[in-house]
């Protein structure tokens, strides 16, 4: 076995089908059929299976082996990079972010990070947990930063910052003349629900553990589109806090951000790795920059705008 038929195998599940695995490998279709044959009869194994009418599957065994391959693969390269390592981080940094707050952490990372650690090459992913998990677990990514709610286990986690639940209104709403909302107050308006795991389940879930029912007037998959309805005025939204936003719609109408009394879910951002893995040396650089910078965010006392962590996070509230 070698780790070029390691790097072949560990390629396919990021493909239909043989050619097209072929294709992005730079090697011919026959050449990696015998590769692939090869280390079915070292392992004793069948690893896939190849039908030009259905494409290219791998069997559960297969699955098993292409995230150990991957893992192999990595280990390789963290050896290679210790040999070469002076006093200067160099390498890869593949993190997966949480769609929702992409944009209020991952400009910060990428405008810093790499003049701190100009050796590193940060690689972004953006998704789900339905997208970031599977990631995780394959090898594809080495860290990734999302909601510290309803994960599986298996993970080792790392807080980023505070975050909780909160209602986004027209500044004209009668609800925005006070600084806090009660939630059973803004169950019979129209909500414009944000529709992504775990974000779905979270809304339903703080209404019910208050014996309420949402009347939601839309469905929506982005944040940018619960903002711009409710700039608008057609409902109002709920959504976790974030570091670096302005209470404003992508079409520059103001939106004012009100805290829920009593608070309905009150969480962390954070960034998980499959626990039988260890980081790399810049993955938790990577981390301990983005501690440095967005941990301060969400502290008891940042509701009054006063506090230096408010200012330093860019953070702002109606």
């Amino acid at each position: 076995m070698t780790l070029r038929q390691l790097e072949l195998f560990a390629a396919l599940p990021d493909h239909d089908t043989l050619s097209a695995a072929a294709v992005r490998l730079h090697i011919s279709e026959s050449a990696l059929s015998q590769a692939i044959t090869s280390l079915e009869k070292t392992v004793g194994e069948q690893l896939c299976v190849r039908r030009k009418a259905r494409g290219l599957a791998l069997t559960p065994a297969g699955q098993h082996f292409a995230v150990q391959a991957r893992r192999i693969l990595a280990d390789t390269r963290e050896l290679v990079l210790d040999a070469r390592r002076d006093q200067e981080l160099r390498g890869p940094v593949k993190l997966g972010c949480f769609a929702s707050f992409a944009t209020s952490i991952v400009p910060a990372l990428l405008d810093g990070f790499p003049r701190r650690h100009p050796g590193v090459d940060l690689e972004i992913t953006v998704g789900t947990n339905d997208d970031l998990l599977p990631a995780l677990d394959s090898g594809r990514l080495d860290v990734a930063i999302m909601y510290d709610m309803f994960l599986p286990v298996g993970y080792a986690r790392r807080e980023i910052y505070a975050t909780e639940l909160e209602a986004h209104l027209h500044p004209d709403h009668p609800l925005a003349a006070g600084e806090a909302v009660d939630l059973a107050d803004l169950a019979e308006e129209p909500l414009i629900h944000y529709e992504a795991s775990p974000s779905t389940v979270n809304t339903v879930q703080a209404f019910a553990a208050r014996g309420l029912t949402p009347t939601i007037a839309a469905r929506v998959p982005q944040i940018i589109l619960v903002e711009a309805l409710v700039g608008r005025g057609v409902g109002y939204g709920l959504l976790m806090s974030r570091p670096n936003v302005r209470p404003a719609s992508v079409e520059g109408l103001p939106v004012a951000v009100r805290r829920l009394d009593p608070p309905a879910t009150r969480t962390h951002v954070v960034a998980i790795w499959p626990e039988d893995m260890v980081l790399t040396a810049r993955a938790a650089a990577l981390l301990d920059y983005a501690v440095e910078k967005l941990g301060s965010y969400g502290r008891p006392g940042e509701h009054d705008g006063g506090s230096p962590a408010h200012a330093g996070t860019g953070a702002a509230r109606e």
